[in-house]
């Protein structure tokens, strides 16, 4: 059932076996595992089911460095469906190596690895609408399905691969897909109901609770379960333990000064000239799977290569070429160009780069590639309207194949855990009193020399394979992978999971080290970031979270909240 915070009397005390803060992707997917298990679950939302600016305004913080880190209120969305009403879709699993401890990244290795997680992948890919869990070329696109052809004919290399997948969800928002069933089943969700605080139990060291919740007009009320789960996203999370003193004072959970700290994103940017002129084809769009999912090839340093260069996880995309320079031949890319004077500053900057060719003879090339390839620009608009404006399921992006083959090369990579960087709490508070999140992200040399190495390497194995060369400035390459700073949505690493309560925050389980009652499921657990997009790991995450809750030892042993006065809402 779906209630309203607004129509609960103040001073209610509702009770329940689990608590859920957080209706995004790991709450709900959390809540719909729990659905069928007897167990009596609250999931408490702070929004409603669209933006409300009020709402949306609690996520305000401060930033140390705004050149490498946007507003703390972008990327993420205070709804029911949290940020996944603004995600891209992208979905892949981590990769074995990135559970691993490796001597060369600093402070790395999770206390599970890609084997203890693997049995929930499958469900969170289905949850995700992302299709079967297969992602490489030869798993999804098994005969007699049309084969998926390669990304870089002849490019034959024991340093990269191009077989493995990104796969594309509708991009499915949670709370919309989902909102029917939990409505109808048992699950109780309260919009606009604001966890704020999650004091400890009253004569116990290692409890919490009752919760307690407001609204933004004023009502306040508490929640007592016999387990709570923090599902707000990697920000949220520690701004919430630091906000409840813990049996330390400094926060729950945050007897070692941990919570907050280890903060990633993810390593981005665009970079080069990756001319395929040699190669004997070139696919760099997306294939449609059997099931109807959007598929995309990449390339991916393997494992054994990662090792070898002491370098972290990295894959990379060919991208359209820079929109400035005309050769590329793209009437629509042209266009792009000759619209630059009414293109906002951020992002012109993007497009552009920062010094754009503003020659007369640049401009004349860009208008004639317009005139000469305006069937193709005909053809892309119709197409994009057709299947992505109009389409349940959305072409993911943009694909333009330039005519002299040269592209940009687009790359991802893991960022090295670094206590330094980290989540604080400001001094100023938010409408419900909570104090506002201070972000200090800071990238190291690994983060730099992951990338350098990486593209090093590209170069090199693309002029060995005889496909074509890679060109890039090495001086520039710090620069290009913090132009647009910390990377989305992708907020990591601020709880992180571990065996040792000194050097992480939650256990394997995710549960509190410091708390039996207070569980984790959000990429804040993760202890590095890997290459992959989180979302399917978020979601596979709390999955397994939810079958561990099921188990009676984790949850019917702990002690059952007082008794208290039904209203009709419990």
């Amino acid at each position: 059932m779906i209630l309203d915070a607004h129509d609960i009397p103040s001073g209610t005390r509702l009770q329940a076996d689990i608590c859920i803060a957080g209706a995004g992707a790991a709450g709900i997917s959390l809540a719909l595992a729990l659905e069928a298990s007897g167990l009596d679950v609250i999931l408490l939302e702070s929004g409603g089911d669209t933006p409300e600016p009020a709402t949306q305004k609690l996520y305000e913080g401060t930033v140390a460095d705004t050149r490498l880190h946007p507003p703390t209120e972008s990327y993420r969305v205070r709804t029911f469906g949290g940020s996944t009403t603004l995600w891209g879709g992208r979905c892949m699993p981590l990769d074995a190596i990135d559970f691993e401890a490796r001597d060369y990244m600093p402070h790395s290795g999770w206390p599970i690895t890609l084997d203890d997680l693997m049995p929930w992948y499958a469900q969170a890919n289905a949850l995700c609408e992302a299709g079967e869990f297969a992602y490489t070329a030869e798993q999804a696109f098994v005969p007699p399905a049309s084969p998926s052809p390669p990304m870089i004919g002849g490019f034959e290399s024991d340093v990269f691969t191009t077989n493995t997948l990104e796969r594309f969800s509708c991009p499915t928002d949670f709370g919309a897909r989902y909102r029917a069933r939990l409505a109808t089943g048992r699950v109780r969700v309260i919009k606009h109901a604001n966890l704020c605080r999650l004091p400890m139990a009253d004569g116990s060291t290692r409890l919490v609770g009752p919760a307690e919740v407001r609204t933004l007009d004023g009502k306040t009320f508490t929640v007592a379960a016999r387990a709570y789960v923090l599902a707000t996203g990697g920000l949220e999370v520690p701004r919430l333990l630091l906000d409840s003193p813990g049996v330390s004072g400094r926060g729950l959970g945050n007897a070692h000064d941990l919570v907050g700290r280890y903060y990633m994103c993810h390593i981005a940017g665009t970079i080069g000239t990756m001319d395929l002129s040699g190669a004997a084809s070139v696919h760099h769009g997306y294939d449609v799977s059997e099931e109807g999912i959007y598929c995309r090839r990449r390339i991916a340093l393997r494992p054994q290569s990662q090792r070898a260069m002491q370098a972290g996880n990295f894959i990379a995309r060919l991208h359209h070429p820079r929109i400035p320079d005309a050769g590329h031949g793209s009437g629509i890319l042209s266009a792009l160009y000759l619209a630059r004077p009414i293109v906002p500053y951020e992002y012109a900057k993007r497009l552009y780069g920062d010094s754009p060719d503003n020659s007369l003879a640049n401009w004349l090339a860009h208008f004639r590639n317009v005139i000469v390839d305006a069937p193709n620009t005909v053809r892309f608009l119709t197409h994009w309207t057709l299947k992505r404006t109009l389409a349940a399921r959305k072409f993911p992006s943009v694909i333009v194949r330039p005519a002299n083959l040269r592209f940009s090369l687009d790359f991802h990579a893991e960022q090295a855990p670094n206590p330094d960087s980290r989540i604080t709490l400001g001094n100023e508070r938010d409408a419900l009193g909570q104090r506002r999140i201070h972000i200090d992200w800071r990238y190291v040399d690994e983060d730099v020399a992951t990338v350098t190495r990486a593209l090093a390497a590209l170069a090199q194995e693309v002029e060995r394979t005889g496909v074509g060369r890679f060109t890039y400035d090495p001086a520039e390459v710090e620069a290009e992978m913090t132009r647009y700073g910390a990377y989305g949505g992708h907020h990591i690493g601020t709880a992180r999971m571990g065996h040792d309560p000194q050097t992480s925050v939650v256990n394997a389980d995710g549960r509190l080290h410091e708390a039996d009652n207070v569980f984790i499921a959000s990429a804040a657990v993760f202890p590095t970031s890997g290459q992959a997009n989180p979302t399917l790991s978020i979601v596979a995450l709390a999955l397994r979270l939810a079958d561990h809750l099921k188990r009676a030892a984790n949850v019917t042993a702990l002690p059952i909240p007082a008794p208290v006065s039904h209203s009709n809402l419990t």
